[in-house]
């Protein structure tokens, strides 16, 4: 029988997680999957359960082999710290707040306060991609995390599925205009239908919806909520003044649209995503779902639109939503017949106000800003007022900060990391590359041509041809009481510690998908004409979004969007504040890192000129340096994954070439070059051999 929420909460208590909670986890990974084909089609029902407001570093940058808080190539700030030093005052480095823990027990049943996650404040923190203005922003409570002894059913789910690192939240901003980006792939951009939309707003809007698509191609689909105590003034669910454990929290996005609102009740609109239980009368929030899923009727396409108290959303629990997964979980795995053909995501719309230290790839606002190679129609709000609010800030829609993302299947079993970039798109994109055929496609013209480029469709995180050989053994884990069910007048609000660490992350690598990066970079100075020039390559099968950074106050990062076969060029002026010297940073996808630094004054200069290029049958790297100074050079080669540096001879003009095999570390290398007569210069270069096949997430983080 399915757990009822005080029982599942007496069990975390007891700490019995390992044992006799995690029946709905344990049954999952026993059931197996249908393997007909051994490809997507496999999959005939696809559920959506997008929760509300936390940011993956906050909850899951201390989860092993993610890139969270070890992550070694996090991105530096103007004064040279990490990005995790997020500054108390714009334009000083110090002082600063780490991310923290907090010091209550049951700190994943605590009520801890709501940020502020609106257009505004969080294109401040963006900060045009310096990413450093978190604090001032949202207040150093931005910086709380939490942990596996906190929220031990989230972890439990990672270990035992398969987590997507890269997943971003669609929009800079707040809730409604991400979940439009799930709902209908975009928030009204170019101006019809109502939008642009860019914090929350529900006037009624006219632009199309995906469900419409999918019922025009006869897919069957539904929105599963709770009618609480009826409608609300703005069209919705979610009046959450009368019982916090009823309705839809106003998450039916859907309910937004003209053409919803206006549905006759015999219309498949109003019947597919305007009803919903009726729990306040009689049975539960979950008995539509139970039903369907039980009685092999389940759509094949569904949303999942969780009551306030159970959506995760500060100041709530994170622990009552691990319930409410547990139990969508039950009633799928009760009926194996449906599991086995099922792929449920669990994921979230935005990040709060809360931190995470992943740039989020975003779309160049003009030529100053960086370029692409790919279209950026509709990708920029050009600020003035949106459809209902004030604001008017310019700047790119998103993508927005990382989120969790969970992809929970008997095709996704087994601890898996997948590091390909997804926004809520990609859970449109899934459908279409599921459902859609050559001869009825599921064509949803409002992706822009930007985001379809960039954003992956989440196929890379399946193992659709031998799903049933995966098994996991869950971790040991332990969990709170809530301290009452009631609605908490007071937030609880963690403070920074007096003394600042950096979080622990935990130990230990995990299996990591392959992801579609091939990508390239170099780098030549002009030292008489203090000009760098930056060539970005990419000979992968996705387009990848590169950030650069000088480590100058006065030049900001810069965005490059390169698409599969394409080269972009871009030049940088040596440090415009007189200083003859340079210091780029670019940052790409899956941890590719190049780091350029030189330009010191007078004959003794080094120049170096380096690339690395890839040999997938070989499983190697071969590592090219060319001395374009006008001096021979002693450079040396450090391996950072052995340790070992080696020391080469370079005349004028001459050309090292070394091929190290990258079979030891999974694919991942990582070498620094320096010259003995300049001890400014430094170059980095950092990555990972991608072969199309599983490899192991990156053991610099481990």
């Amino acid at each position: 029988m399915p757990l009822d929420r005080r029982s599942f909460l007496q069990l975390l208590s007891a700490g019995a997680l390992s044992s006799s909670l995690p029946d709905s986890i344990a049954r999952a990974l026993a059931l197996p999957a249908n393997n007909k084909t051994g490809t997507i089609a496999d999959v005939e029902h696809v559920v959506f359960m997008m929760q509300e407001n936390r940011s993956f570093d906050h909850y899951l940058g201390t989860l092993n082999g993610v890139r969270g808080f070890n992550d070694p190539r996090a991105v530096k700030l103007h004064g040279g710290n990490s990005v995790f030093y997020q500054p108390v005052a714009a334009g000083t480095p110090a002082p600063f707040v780490l991310p923290y823990h907090p010091t209550a027990s049951n700190v994943g049943l605590q009520f801890i306060e709501d940020l502020e996650h609106d257009w505004e404040t969080t294109h401040v923190a963006w900060n045009a991609g310096n990413w450093d203005q978190w604090v001032p922003a949202k207040s150093p409570l931005t910086m709380v995390y939490l942990d596996r002894t906190d929220i031990p059913y989230h972890y439990a789910l990672a270990d035992a599925f398969t987590v997507c690192d890269a997943y971003h939240a669609s929009l800079l901003g707040p809730t409604d205009p991400n979940r439009y980006h799930m709902f209908t792939g975009w928030v009204g951009n170019n101006g019809k239908g109502g939008g642009p939309v860019v914090d929350n707003a529900e006037a009624g809007y006219s632009w199309l919806t995906f469900p419409e698509i999918l019922q025009d191609a006869g897919i069957t689909w539904r929105v599963y909520q709770d009618i609480g105590t009826g409608l609300n003034a703005a069209g919705s669910y979610g009046d959450d003044s009368a019982d916090p454990l009823l309705g839809n929290y106003g998450d039916n996005s859907l309910l937004y649209f003209d053409q919803y609102r206006n549905a006759p009740a015999s219309s498949p609109l109003h019947e597919r995503a305007v009803t919903g239980t009726n729990a306040a009368v009689s049975g539960t929030i979950f008995d539509r779902f139970r039903a369907d899923c039980a009685g092999n009727t389940l759509p094949q396409v569904s949303w999942i639109c969780a009551p306030e108290a159970y959506s995760e959303h500060p100041n709530w629990p994170a622990n009552y939503g691990a319930y409410y997964v547990s139990q969508i979980l039950d009633a799928l795995t009760a009926n194996p017949e449906v599991w086995s053909k099922t792929a449920l995501f669990v994921l979230y719309d935005e990040n709060d106000g809360f931190f995470d230290h992943m740039v989020p790839p975003t779309p160049p606002q003009s030529a100053a800003q960086g370029l692409s190679t790919v279209p950026i129609t509709n990708e920029i709000f050009p600020g003035g007022t949106d459809s209902t609010s004030g604001v008017s800030t310019p700047g790119p829609y998103g993508l927005g900060a990382r989120v969790p993302m969970f992809v929970i299947s008997p095709w996704s079993k087994g601890g898996w990391v997948c590091s390909e970039v997804f926004d809520h798109t990609s859970l449109i994109r899934f459908v279409q590359a599921r459902f859609g055929t050559k001869a009825q496609p599921l064509t949803n013209p409002n992706i822009t041509p930007w985001r379809k480029a960039v954003c992956g469709d989440l196929t890379s995180a399946f193992n659709f041809a031998t799903p049933n050989d995966s098994m996991v053994s869950l971790p040991s884990t332990a969990a709170y009481i809530p301290p009452n069910d009631d609605r908490q007048t007071v937030s609880y609000i963690p403070l920074p510690p007096a003394v600042q660490t950096m979080p622990v992350q935990e130990s230990g690598t995990r299996p990591a998908r392959a992801v579609p990066y091939t990508l390239h970079v170099t780098a030549t100075a002009n030292l008489a004409g203090n000009i760098a020039t930056l060539t970005f390559g990419n000979s992968g099968a996705r387009t990848a979004v590169f950030q650069t950074r000088s480590a100058n106050v006065l030049q900001s990062p810069r965005s490059y969007t390169v698409s599969p076969g394409a080269t972009l060029t871009d030049t940088w002026e040596f440090a415009p504040d007189g200083v003859a010297s340079y210091d780029l940073s670019v940052y790409g996808p899956n941890g590719f890192y190049r780091h350029y630094r030189g330009g010191a004054p007078g004959l003794s200069a080094a120049n170096l000129e380096s690339s690395i290029s890839y040999d997938v049958a070989a499983n190697t790297v071969t590592l090219a340096v060319k001395n374009a100074s006008t001096l021979p050079a002693t450079v040396l080669v450090k391996n950072v994954y052995t340790g070992a540096t080696t020391s080469h001879q370079l005349a004028r003009g001459a050309t090292l070439s070394s091929t190290v095999s990258v079979a030891r570390y999974a694919g991942w290398y990582d070498f620094i070059l320096s010259v003995e007569s300049d001890l400014t210069f430094q170059q980095q270069l950092a990555g990972h051999l991608e072969t199309g096949r599983p490899s192991t997430t990156d053991p610099a983080m481990s």
